[in-house]
């Protein structure tokens, strides 16, 4: 991102309580080369409050892309995304379903709370690579986001 003629880093929140599922993101967020800052929340209810700015999180800026697993300790992704497109700062926020689930009830729950998109995680290591490469390259090269959340 542009920032003053001077390139911001990208600011991705990873909301994934699996331990090797973020290390593989942080391996090809690395490897994609892509100048980030990647915060990583291991449950729904730390989610929120970094995306609402309390607490710990008052200062932290918000994110430009949110890495949402579905299956997550304390609020589960559905209630993250639910709050996340129902609150009218947050909800421009691209939100990327990464999950496991490849049941159908599943995919349009999270299309219907408005996720952006929905990619199941792949097994193999080299493909989970490509996917999350895939997704910065998309999200921050060829879509066209807005440069703040502030509500209009």
């Amino acid at each position: 991102m542009i920032l003053n003629d001077k390139i911001k880093p990208v600011e991705i929140l990873l909301v994934e309580d699996n331990p090797a599922d973020v290390r593989l993101t942080q391996l090809a967020i690395k490897k994609s080369k892509l100048m980030n800052n990647l915060r990583i929340v291991q449950d729904g209810v730390e989610a929120i409050e970094l995306l609402k700015q309390r607490g710990k999180y008052k200062d932290d800026a918000l994110p430009d892309l949110i890495l949402l697993d579905l299956n997550l300790p304390k609020k589960n992704g559905f209630e993250v995304l639910k709050e996340i497109k129902n609150d009218d700062v947050l909800k421009r926020i691209p939100v990327v379903i990464l999950s496991i689930s490849n049941a159908e009830e599943d995919l349009l729950k999270s299309y219907n709370l408005h996720a952006n998109c929905y990619i199941k995680k792949p097994v193999d290591i080299n493909e989970f690579e490509k996917v999350v490469k895939s997704i910065g390259h998309f999200c921050f090269t060829i879509v066209m986001l807005p440069e703040n959340n502030d509500p209009i």
